[in-house]
């Protein structure tokens, strides 16, 4: 370990004592951390909780809401000056206008904060006054998490192990074909590293649009300011015998050292190491219609984003992380209201059999971990259909880009979640004997009581569990 390294880390754990002390004798402040990967709705879930932790009359589980110790709640300046922050209202504005429409997604790090006025239960709670609070809400994209993957692997390592899987994977063809006529021991040419960096980061999106879910290097899918940068323009080679010097091969390898040193590292160092709860969404559903390499490609994506929350054997990240702990971690399946209430409760157990190795691991650790399916938006009302003589329980909304409304079966989720995972644990391509549909649903025109924030599902037992206690 270099100099710079110990001293950087001893300053930073100065810097978190001095923090921890802070928040224990004056205003405690309480990072969420919110990720998911693509299409999970993490914008939607920050708008939606921020408005209801605003208004809480829709709060009734939060108990510092039905017992009215959250006096007040308002928006404060955050932290830090450097972390774009979160835009609430704009994102707000395109749920709550005439013509809704749902907000961009998360492209980067962003963050907010809100701040409570809470008093306290309890004997002493009329000598000590009321108290702030302050919820500091991370919003950062599962890609990005999936990283931490990449540190305890070599170059050559994962190369061998991302290109064994592209022939089963959608899309994977132009890259292929491309580095059929590549040779890995040439010369380094840029313009070659180019094509093959842009044919392999196009087909990672086209695979995460079939709703796979290891798409990693993350910022190949979310590069933001690095685009057209070195550090990410290489790709998965074969390992030659000799890899020459000078070579594309070597020179890849040393690009992917720089990613994870030059960009997987600052972001947990910066952004992840000060959360101390998180929520993951996860969008089962569209993993179910795509199918069981989907689901299977999900469940070990799930996996790889605990690790992160887990660093005891990962050296580098135990020196990152030392004196911080993330306490609890929700698992939230999202889009619950593209389903009747009567099938909540299967899409929770396939939730928390999708994540049971994962969650095994955290609850290890001492982490409080749970699943829950959640909207965090409403965008159904609930119906029921009958065809050929049999009822369906269905939910009816508009359509995303059509101006009309239908009514939505998504299949008879099962009761067992094995007969979910044991399909997709064997690498079967479709379902036997069931079709899991999809819909895309548009935001549903908001008309709010005073005191209300908008309609949604379970929100607020996600936010009890996540912070609950801490605001009473």
């Amino acid at each position: 370990m270099r100099i710079t390294d110990i001293a950087d880390g001893v300053t930073r754990q100065v810097e978190r004592l001095g923090d921890t002390v802070s928040e224990t004798l004056f205003e405690p402040v309480i990072r969420l951390g919110v990720t998911g990967l693509s299409r999970a709705g993490k914008t939607v879930f920050i708008t939606s909780l921020v408005a209801n932790l605003l208004d809480r009359g829709r709060m009734g589980q939060l108990s510092g809401a039905s017992t009215g110790t959250i006096q007040s709640a308002f928006l404060r300046p955050q932290p830090d000056d450097t972390v774009p922050r979160f835009d609430y209202e704009t994102h707000l504005g395109a749920l709550a206008g005439d013509h809704p429409d749902w907000p961009s997604s998360t492209r980067s790090v962003s963050q907010l904060r809100l701040s409570f006025r809470v008093q306290p239960r309890g004997m002493l709670s009329a000598l000590s006054g009321p108290r702030t609070v302050h919820l500091d809400i991370v919003d950062y994209p599962g890609e990005w998490l999936l990283d931490v993957g990449l540190m305890d692997l070599s170059y050559a390592d994962w190369a061998e192990q991302t290109l064994s899987r592209l022939p089963a994977r959608p899309d994977s063809d132009a890259y292929l074909d491309l580095l059929s006529r590549t040779d890995p021991n040439a010369d380094f040419d840029e313009v070659t590293a180019k094509a093959l960096s842009t044919a392999f980061a196009a087909h990672l999106g086209a695979a995460r649009a079939a709703g796979m879910a290891d798409c990693t290097p993350g910022r190949f899918l979310l590069p933001g300011d690095l685009a057209g940068s070195p550090v990410l323009t290489f790709a998965p080679l074969p390992r030659p015998d000799r890899p020459a010097r000078g070579s594309l091969w070597r020179e890849c390898e040393r690009r992917f050292e720089a990613y994870k040193r030059e960009v997987v590292k600052p972001f947990f160092r910066d952004h992840f190491a000060r959360i101390n709860r998180q929520i993951v969404l996860v969008d089962v559903l569209d993993a179910l219609h795509a199918g069981p390499p989907a689901v299977e490609e999900l469940r070990r994506a799930m996996a790889g984003i605990l690790s992160a929350f887990r660093p005891g054997k990962d050296r580098w990240l135990s020196r990152l992380i030392t004196g911080q702990k993330v306490d609890r971690i929700l698992f939230a399946a999202t889009k619950a209201d593209h389903l009747h209430h009567s099938q909540h409760a299967r899409l929770t157990a396939i939730t928390e059999a999708l994540v049971r190795d994962a969650r095994d691991r955290a609850d290890f650790s001492g982490a409080r971990t749970s699943a829950m399916a959640i909207a965090a938006l409403r965008a159904t009302v609930e119906d029921q259909k009958t065809h050929g003589g049999q009822a369906y329980d269905c939910v009816r909304g508009r359509v995303e880009g059509a101006d009309k409304v239908v009514t939505f079966y998504a299949g008879d989720l099962p009761t067992d979640p094995a007969r979910i995972l044991t399909p997709a644990r064997q690498g079967q391509d479709g379902w036997l004997n069931a079709d899991y549909a999809n819909m895309h649903f548009a935001p549903p025109h908001l008309n709010l009581e005073p005191g209300d924030g908008p309609p949604h599902i379970r929100l607020d037992r996600a936010a009890q569990f996540l912070f609950g206690d801490d605001l009473t």
